[in-house]
């Protein structure tokens, strides 16, 4: 197979809103953007004369082309207006730089050749530099572009991970609350792989993956909504507009930088010590035995429930009676909207548990740092804060209905009320269920809220095993099939058979629907199990169940 490509067809790009498959040339970030604002966002855009007009926007006072909403800001002796669009987080992050210094040597060039223009990173902007490796400070640092980048406000802040799993830190204060005033679509571009809703940062709702020169060209112009072609970047010491193209390092401009910065010795310097780690790591107190010692006090690290009560043999699966709904979701329910990420807020179920065990706020962390603890993970699940749960109307949010109670509560505890009731819990979904990072947590927090099945239309390959992996059995509406057109609610109490006399791969089996006017609606459904494998790691309750009696048998 001969594959070819145009090199002259190759564009730059970034992708968002909201979605990492979502690519925008950036040619048509501006009307993609208005476009995206009046159909993802229910704003109104900017009138049609604005939206072309080629204008400064800083040096007027205005962070942006005039919305119909915009909230005047004061940080220190600045004062300006930010509106949607505005970009009020720019980072360049670990996921995309680590292994092309290209991008990261472009990167300060753009931000050097703007400092020597006069052109500096707009005051709304908060910025980052996040690499993966200890070896881009050193290039860059001799490349002598960590003076521009500094000055750019792209200062270090560590090494990994940082604001594309929601570690950015608050937003300054003025303008978070500027934002919640206008209740402004505020905008975020990263150089990360990573975008989904409630994941950059809760204020934020427009956040686009870009390339490391990219970020910083938006930090310089501080909007989304800017053609960069027609409109400047800012402007000179002499007033004078200058354009990206002005500022836009060359490819032999870059590659000589590379030459005379980077060498192999960087790389066996750096990752020869990779573990050694520092004093503080050194220091630690470590027991000295095979078993991993269990400290019942940590809030970071708690023993799993998984095998609690595990028989030494397999159970045969029964069928799922008497179930309820915990969510009914639309399309495209992401591995994000499913698994908890970022900051834990501080009035959700997982915020609850940390200070009920005498965790400070300041010390909470991120759901991330804290994914060996299942007590926090489980109550995060579902927990999203731009998730929509099709029970409830009109509201975003881990939230859901206990109905034996008919009233809405947090996801987990209604999930924890429904395990005290025995009642058993499924998931009903749309199209594309558990597309994005496909995180192990987002299977495991769905079966620890005690979910035994998930219904959808379509399924995320890996998110799909995922559910096998931890004894949830995925099912598929038959084609043409949906719970929209089938007129389910999803109050509903749910029988699922079939699964007693034995699985097969896509076996059809049936579910039973009863709604309050105890009228039954039954349709036949497909067993996502796809193999044989599967079925076997189904009846085991998922892998590592599997594992661990095949260990047994084989000692």
């Amino acid at each position: 197979v001969m594959l070819e490509l145009d090199m002259s067809e190759i564009e730059p790009s970034l992708a968002g809103p909201k979605r990492p498959q979502d690519r925008i040339p950036l040619k048509e970030m501006k009307p993609v953007f208005y476009d995206s604002l009046q159909k993802v966002f229910s704003k109104s855009a900017p009138p049609d004369e604005e939206k072309n007009q080629s204008r400064m926007q800083y040096e007027g006072g205005s962070a942006s082309p005039k919305h119909q909403d915009f909230v005047n800001v004061a940080i220190g002796k600045e004062n300006f207006e930010i509106t949607h669009g505005s970009v009020v987080i720019a980072a360049i992050t670990s996921c995309t730089n680590t292994s092309n210094p290209s991008v990261m040597i472009a990167a300060g060039l753009l931000a050097q050749k703007a400092l020597e223009k006069g052109i500096k990173t707009k005051p709304w902007v908060k910025t980052s530099l996040a690499p993966g490796s200890r070896v881009v400070t050193d290039y860059l640092k001799s490349a002598g572009l960590t003076e521009a980048l500094d000055a750019q406000k792209f200062n270090l802040v560590g090494y990994g991970c940082t604001t594309c799993i929601g570690n950015s830190g608050p937003l300054p204060e003025a303008i978070a609350n500027g934002i919640k005033e206008g209740d402004l679509v505020a905008a975020a571009v990263l150089s990360g792989n990573r975008n989904f809703e409630g994941r950059i940062h809760p204020s934020v709702r427009a956040n686009y993956l870009a390339s490391p020169p990219l970020v910083v060209a938006y930090a310089l112009a501080g909007r989304i909504d800017i053609d960069f072609e027609k409109e400047p970047v800012g402007l000179d010491k002499e007033g004078k507009s200058v354009f990206l193209k002005d500022i836009w390092p060359s490819q032999d401009e870059i590659a000589k930088t590379i030459e005379h910065s980077l060498d192999v010795g960087m790389f066996k310097e750096k990752y020869g010590k990779v573990y050694d780690g520092d004093e503080n790591w050194r220091s630690l107190d470590v027991a000295e035995t095979q078993l991993y010692h269990w400290d019942a006090k940590s809030t970071y690290i708690k023993n799993p429930p998984f095998f609690v009560d595990m028989p030494a043999e397999k159970a045969k699966p029964g069928n799922i009676k008497g179930a309820r709904v915990l969510g009914l979701f639309g399309d495209s329910v992401t591995t994000d909207h499913i698994s908890p990420a970022g900051a834990i807020p501080y009035h959700s179920p997982a915020g609850k548990y940390l200070t009920d065990h005498g965790v400070e706020v300041k010390d909470f962390n991120s759901f991330g740092s804290r994914r060996g603890n299942h007590e926090v993970m489980m109550r995060g699940t579902f927990g999203n804060i731009r998730i929509r749960n099709q029970l409830l109307e009109n509201v975003e949010g881990g939230y859901t209905i206990y109905f034996p109670s008919g009233k809405q509560m947090f996801i987990y505890d209604a999930a924890m009320k429904y395990q005290q009731d025995n009642t058993p819990l499924i998931v009903i979904a749309g199209k594309e269920y558990g597309t994005g990072s496909s995180r192990d947590w987002a299977a495991k927090g769905t079966t620890l809220l005690g979910v035994k099945a998930v219904l959808a239309e379509s399924y995320e390959r890996i998110h799909r095993s995922n559910l096998i992996g931890m004894g949830v059995l995925p099912l598929q509406f038959e084609k043409r099939d949906s719970w929209k057109k089938l007129g389910l609610s999803g109050r509903e109490i749910y029988t699922i058979s079939g699964i007693e006399e034995g699985l097969t791969p896509g076996k059809e089996i049936s579910i039973s629907a009863v709604d309050d006017n105890n009228t039954e609606t039954t349709f036949n459904v497909i067993v996502r199990l796809d193999t044989p494998i599967e079925v076997e790691y189904y009846e085991n309750g998922g892998i590592l169940q599997t594992v661990l009696r095949q260990m047994r048998r084989e000692s």
